[in-house]
């Protein structure tokens, strides 16, 4: 039975306009995705992930490689939208008497950024990978998640937009799912027996946000 669901962030409770990065490219000249194409090549990406670096670090090296430290820190600090849809779900699950919780491959400053956001408060616990010192999909972040919350895999339901990080919940037995809309998720939570309602209209608010950076997509 289920006892907890576990949702992704970046791409599923806040979501970043991939316009921004394209018109700063454009601005200071640079290739489309060149900023994308260096924040989240290994090695970089797995050491801020890890917290082995601050984000402020990385975001300079960004601008290093770059050669741009200016265009790296507005990339840095792109607006987000927060799905108010899927606040709701987190609340409802809550009210229904599960434990829901977000495990997000992050940078040093998620905490901040999701307290001040306020998308904390819809939720149980926050687990981030720059604190546990693995990242999804490795499946020591899950256990992770698993120990702290004295759960058994097969009392969570995992749902992340990427399909490559479901691999390290499925390796523990949880069930997992691949988001792409609110109402997609009702329906496959409803199926493993989470009692929440039928799909409502409409999903996203839009509601902006100040960035903090975990995506301009770290879970890409």
């Amino acid at each position: 039975m289920i006892r907890v669901v576990l949702f992704d962030l970046d791409g599923v409770i806040r979501h970043f306009d991939p316009a921004q990065a394209s018109d700063i490219e454009a601005r200071y000249g640079l290739q489309p995705g060149v900023l994308a194409g260096i924040a989240f090549a290994a090695p970089l990406i797995d050491e801020v992930t890890t917290g082995r670096i601050t984000r402020a670090e990385w975001v300079g090296r960004i601008g290093g490689l770059v050669g741009d430290r200016a265009a790296a820190e507005e990339w840095g600090a792109q607006t987000w939208s927060v799905d108010d849809a899927l606040l709701e779900l987190s609340d409802e699950i809550r009210t229904a008497g599960l434990t829901t919780a977000v495990l997000t491959n992050g940078t040093d400053t998620i905490a901040a950024e999701l307290a001040a956001s306020g998308i904390a408060d819809h939720f149980d616990a926050i687990f981030n990978s720059a604190d546990i010192g693995f990242a999804k999909p490795d499946v020591r972040a899950f256990q992770h998640v698993l120990d702290a919350l004295q759960v058994r895999g097969e009392d969570v339901f995992f749902s992340d937009d990427s399909p490559a990080k479901l691999a390290g919940a499925e390796q523990l037995s949880m069930s997992t799912h691949r988001f792409t809309t609110v109402e997609a998720l009702r329906g496959r939570l409803r199926d493993a027996g989470v009692p929440v309602r039928g799909a409502q209209a409409p999903e996203r608010s839009g509601r902006g946000e100040l960035a903090g950076g975990e995506d301009a997509g770290l879970e890409r």
